[in-house]
């Protein structure tokens, strides 16, 4: 047979032809101008590409187009393989193994790269702090899933995980990791839009522009985006008109494959006065959860903070902040800088002692903000005639389960703490298993009046137990 057979580069030219008169002109600048033909092989056409996101997005959005029309034109089953290569080396250097014999010959314009102009950068969300990345974020056991999840999306936004979900309690990172997805795109794929807000922005702008009649150009800033970061959407709770906006927002960019990543205090299904529709949503894609850091991870992140700062602390001084601190980062955080600035302002070193003197107030303010789970525990231990050990233990019997349910009913009703937090509290229980107890609870507060009384009943001596405290 012979060797012209496998020359696929005239078919491909073609193919580019016909699918540039099907598509906006900025389309084929942005995508189908950045492949270019490497080499063919028998039945095979080898195309590259510069990076993997543009390998992933041509193969979900071109591949099966392409395919069709190179079957259509030389009238047999032809593979199409699409390999990362830098446009240079693609054009002057066919894949390894193939059999090109027509890159000696003129590239076409119309798929030259270097003839095309190049895609335009988008400007840079101001909103998305630079400071905030991914080599700047400690993994530890209880961040690593939500992390790789997170480098994921930055690396193939739109591909997989679309939507997703990161919930957690307040300080643990959230912000973190969704403004280094932005900060990341931003850096290595510079073409794609990215929009970042807080809901709390994103419902004060809607609301200013339907107060100055320009709502199209609110809605055509954030459908234009081509990766949308939203933070704390807890925020949208009793807003049913930004809801709704927020509503055909992610309709319209995710069936366009855009990526979208939220951020939240709780799980989705603990949020009050949320549309159902839009909590389905929020959950379609991938939810995962930010737990509390555990000491090792505490310790690492105050290393990472005190390199960070050139500034010197004793292993002795960090530890000892690592076990008194066990909330969130925040907490590490403004614990290390009051050390650093009493030092660098009085010329001290810190030691054991200082940091101990310095800190009092910290730890006492925390154990005060924990005090009304406390409080509740020990309302309703005495109320059964239990220990409050008992009701954080992991004793399972009904005499302390029931109890233990109830108090944690109780502490997610009455306090602002999530789910994640209150688990943290019992004893580092789950956060599903808080959200089970609750369920459990307003199942039987519904269906039976008297424990309704009951339950009520709890929850004023608990109040009336922190007053008094």
């Amino acid at each position: 047979m012979p060797q012209e057979k496998w020359n696929y580069n005239p078919f491909w030219d073609e193919v580019v032809s016909r699918m540039q008169s099907s598509i906006s002109e900025q389309e084929f600048i942005t995508w189908l101008n950045r492949i270019s033909y490497a080499g063919s092989e028998d039945h095979k056409l080898v195309l590259a590409v510069p990076s993997l996101f543009i390998r992933d997005y041509v193969m979900t959005q071109y591949k099966p187009t392409i395919q069709t029309m190179l079957n259509e034109l030389t009238g047999e089953p032809v593979v199409v393989d699409i390999v990362v290569k830098k446009v240079a080396q693609a054009s002057a250097h066919p894949t390894e193994g193939t059999k090109d014999h027509t890159l000696d010959k003129p590239a076409r314009a119309h798929h030259s790269a270097a003839q095309m102009p190049k895609p335009q950068e988008k400007p840079k969300d101001p909103n998305i702090n630079s400071g905030y990345q991914f080599d700047s974020f400690v993994v530890g056991d209880n961040s690593a899933f939500a992390y790789n999840v997170s480098m994921a999306i930055a690396k193939n936004p739109g591909v997989s995980y679309n939507p997703c979900l990161i919930y957690g309690g307040v300080g643990l990172g959230k912000t973190h990791l969704i403004q280094s997805i932005g900060n990341y795109i931003q850096e290595n794929t510079p073409e794609l839009q990215v929009v970042y807000v807080t809901a709390e922005m994103f419902t004060n702008e809607f609301i200013q522009a339907i107060g100055e009649e320009k709502t199209p150009q609110f809605r055509n800033k954030y459908r234009k985006a081509d990766v949308l970061l939203i933070d704390d959407i807890h925020f949208l709770q009793k807003k049913a008109s930004t809801q709704e906006e927020m509503f055909h927002v992610f309709n319209n960019l995710f069936e366009a494959s855009k990526q979208l990543v939220f951020t939240c205090d709780r799980p989705i299904n603990e949020l009050q006065d949320i549309a159902d529709r839009l909590k389905n949503r929020f959950t379609r894609g991938i939810n995962v959860d930010l737990q509390p850091p555990d000491f090792e991870t505490r310790l690492a992140i105050l290393r990472r903070k005190c390199d960070g700062k050139a500034c010197h602390i004793s292993s002795e001084v960090l530890e000892y902040i690592g076990r008194s601190v066990n909330t969130n980062v925040r907490d590490l955080e403004a614990s290390l800088t009051k050390l650093i600035a009493y030092s660098n302002l009085l010329n001290k070193e810190i030691t054991l002692d200082i940091a101990r003197e310095q800190l009092k107030s910290t730890y006492s303010m925390s154990k005060d903000q924990s005090m009304s789970i406390d409080s509740i525990i020990r309302v309703v231990a005495d109320y059964f005639n239990i220990s409050p050990y008992e009701i954080k233990g992991k004793k399972r019997t009904k005499s302390v389960v029931l109890p233990r349910q109830i108090a944690m009913y109780i502490a997610r009703t009455i306090t602002d703490y999530s789910t994640t937090e209150i688990g943290y509290e019992f004893g580092g229980r789950d956060h599903t298993t808080v959200m089970h107890s609750v369920q459990r609870v307003e199942g039987m507060i519904q269906s039976d009046i008297a424990v309704s009384n009951s339950i009520q009943n709890l929850i004023r001596q608990a109040q009336n137990f922190k007053r008094e405290k």
